[in-house]
């Protein structure tokens, strides 16, 4: 029960010696690595093995038929995706002739991006008391022998697993930690250098807009160095990304998740269910997979997968009422991010009074006055956003002559305004240009394909038609046989539309670390942080050359250049540090001690009630405790609003006292406090996941920097 008090703690008695390793139902997902345990789990679908030739490759291969392989460990190590039972094809890969060793893939439990690829290894220490023979006898009984000694270091040695093994290196590891003397066993572990972030998702290959290493039709630097940015945040479930579309298929499993939808409205049929009834209301789920596309491990990933989910069907038609209802609802939603993929389907369409505020207020006043980011596609017609077009070749001579082009939306000086490059970094030949893009983002090349819907009656150009070079975006698609293909997934999705998308996914994930950012410094921040693609190629249907940069650094194609979400993520993380302006701390602590309850999965809740009105821009946590066998506490932070943040995870091992201070250095996820009220009550919760070991919290201190 949670607790606020600060009256002096009771006398706290020392707990008993910590146990000599890891309790019978940890000895599978504990890793002993440096005097601390690191929790694991299996990742599913992947084994390695080690040959004993590398000339028994094609063997084991014909034997596993697996999906994919690589090599890893420098070649030590053969890494196998199969698609059929892990366990089955694990059982058949040990008992393969040409196998010495085979083994499951484990990631990190506070760590997922890191994958962990065991080796037939291990580190054993003894003490000065145990003998060789004792030793030797507790190796044979586990299926290990020793390789050789550890140089410089007193009764230390490198032992192998032998075929006599019945478990794998990290069981043997704690198993041997249960023998007196033994004080080091370490499995040796295989962890790939500075690796970025990379999801398992099956389709996630073929998405070459986030991430690639070369290939047909793919120019280096083409993607948006998704990985990169993954390494500092997927996205968070507090960001929410608002996709304003034709409908949107919410049973898909990559719009799904805990969390995921946010307040989904339908302004066409005035519900709260905005589905695509009709067959050609294929373009929004499409659209939305871009942008935050689940990670779930199955399909196509997101830009920010993480961050939350907001699906507004559109009316299908423009007028005041309408787009003051759009972007109202987005705003009082609690939308960060308004994506639209769609334009009026007029050659030139001025914005009305209402229709410009509508904007204007959400990109000003939504967000609590920091701004709603809008963000509008380009438009497919290969002309200006804004200008005049001496216009000839019409079918039937619908247009001739100059005639003035103007798309209201994508001109407003509140809007991002995104064009398209393509996979070999080039301008994408359907693409909307002008004074007024922004930033540009991969799609596909011509024809556009699943263009952006048209609200009207008139077309918005002549469609380019030759096929060009450039691949498509694979992306979510409905379910169930309708939609662009058979499937639940399209590859062949494009237009401004997909590139508008990828821009809003940048966007939610420097709101995640940085949500304190107006929507004019988000704007500055993808400006200042794109790539300079230049395309020194006439356009092929107006022979026009916009593909370089003035002056000002902008390109007419371009922008400002194709989306870095690498760059922009970490800029908007740096302005977040410089953007800490404190004006007050306040510290309080509660010194009321606490049992902790043993395996409680709700745990135990200690409060901190601030008084103080302010919004936070600095804070830190310091905790004292004492338990048992700390590797089995979590500890998170509770804001007045219910924000949590995981502070420590289950990575402290066999410590038995903790006094800890947690500041944005040392726990960044605490940037996600950054920006939230002061005022209310502030809870630490303290949950202790397994049996048999026991503790308090002793006392604890909030210390907050207003801004």
């Amino acid at each position: 029960m949670a607790q606020s008090s600060n009256a002096n703690a009771p006398d706290f008695q020392p707990p008993p010696p910590a146990m000599t390793g890891p309790r019978e139902g940890c000895m599978g997902d504990i890793i002993q690595r440096g005097g601390e345990e690191l929790r694991v789990e299996k990742v599913p679908t992947r084994l390695t093995t080690r040959l004993h030739q590398p000339g028994g490759l094609a063997a084991v291969q014909a034997a596993l038929s697996p999906e994919r392989m690589r090599a890893v460990a420098a070649g030590q190590l053969v890494e196998w995706q199969v698609a059929a039972d892990l366990e089955s094809a694990l059982d058949q890969a040990r008992q393969h002739p040409d196998v010495a060793f085979a083994s499951h893939v484990y990631r990190l439990v506070d760590s997922p991006q890191t994958w962990v690829y065991l080796t037939d290894e291990l580190t054993v220490q003894v003490a000065s008391s145990v003998d060789q023979a004792t030793l030797m006898g507790w190796l044979s009984d586990l299926g290990l022998v020793i390789d050789k000694p550890l140089v410089g270091i007193s009764q230390a040695f490198v032992v192998r697993v032998t075929a006599a093994a019945t478990e794998n290196p990290i069981k043997l590891a704690n198993r041997l930690l249960r023998q007196p003397g033994v004080q080091v066993a370490e499995p040796n572990l295989v962890i790939q250098l500075e690796g970025l972030y990379r999801p398992v998702d099956d389709r996630y290959p073929q998405q070459w807009h986030l991430f690639h290493q070369g290939g047909s039709q793919l120019a280096a630097g083409s993607h948006i160095h998704a990985e990169a940015a993954w390494n500092m945040t997927r996205g968070s479930r507090s960001v929410v990304v608002a996709v304003a579309d034709d409908g949107f298929d919410l049973d898909h499993p990559d719009l799904q998740g805990m969390g995921k939808l946010v307040a989904p409205i339908d302004l066409k049929d005035r519900d709260a269910v905005p589905l695509p009834l009709q067959s050609h209301e294929n373009h929004g789920t499409a659209v939305a997979g871009l942008a935050i596309g689940e990670e779930n491990g199955i399909g196509i990933v997101g830009v920010a997968p993480g961050c939350a989910f907001l699906p507004i069907r559109t009316t299908g038609f423009i007028d005041d009422a309408s787009m003051e209802q759009l972007f109202g609802e987005a705003v009082s939603r609690g939308a960060a991010v308004i994506a639209c993929s769609w334009s009026p389907a007029s050659n030139y369409f001025p914005l009305t009074l209402r229709q410009t505020n509508a904007i204007t207020q959400a990109a000003t006043a939504g967000r609590n006055g920091k701004g709603c980011v809008v963000i509008f596609a380009a438009g497919n017609a290969n002309r200006p956003v804004s200008g005049t077009i001496n216009e000839a070749q019409w079918p039937r001579n619908a247009l001739s002559g100059p005639i003035k082009w103007l798309n209201g939306f994508t001109a407003h000086p509140d809007v991002i305004t995104v064009s398209a490059s393509t996979s070999l970094n080039a301008k994408a030949a359907y693409s909307n240009w002008g004074p007024h893009i922004a930033i540009a983002a991969p799609s596909n090349n011509a024809p556009p394909s699943m263009a952006l819907p048209q609200v009207g009656t008139v077309a918005t150009g002549p469609e380019v038609r030759q096929s060009l070079p450039g691949l498509g975006m694979v992306t979510s698609d409905r379910t169930g046989g309708s939609g662009y293909d058979t499937s639940a997934y399209t590859q062949t999705f494009g237009g401004t539309s997909s590139a508008c998308p990828v821009v809003a996914g940048v966007v939610g994930l420097m709101l995640s670390v940085n949500p304190n950012l107006t929507a004019q410094e988000v704007r500055e921040i993808l400006q200042t942080t794109a790539d300079k693609i230049v395309d020194p190629k006439p356009d092929p249907q107006l022979g026009l050359y916009y593909g370089t940069y003035d002056g000002r650094g902008h390109s007419q194609w371009f922008g400002y250049g194709k989306v870095n979400a690498r760059a922009a993520v970490q800029a908007a993380q740096s302005r977040a540090w410089s953007q800490r302006r404190v004006r007050q701390v306040i510290s309080q602590q509660n010194r009321t001690a606490l049992v902790i309850p043993d395996n409680q999965p709700t745990g135990v809740e200690s409060t901190i009630v601030v008084s103080q009105a302010g919004t936070v821009a600095d804070l830190q946590v310091q905790v004292s405790l004492q338990h048992e066998f700390l590797g089995d506490l979590s500890l998170t932070l509770v804001a007045p609003t219910g924000q949590t943040v995981l502070i420590q995870g289950r990575t402290l091992g066999r410590q038995t006292t903790l006094r800890q201070t947690y500041n944005l250095q040392t726990a960044p996820a605490l940037m996600a406090m950054i920006g939230q009220t002061a005022l209310g009550a502030w809870k630490l919760r303290i949950i202790d996941h397994a049996p048999a070991a026991m503790g308090r919290l002793l006392e604890w201190r909030l210390s907050l920097g207003l801004g």
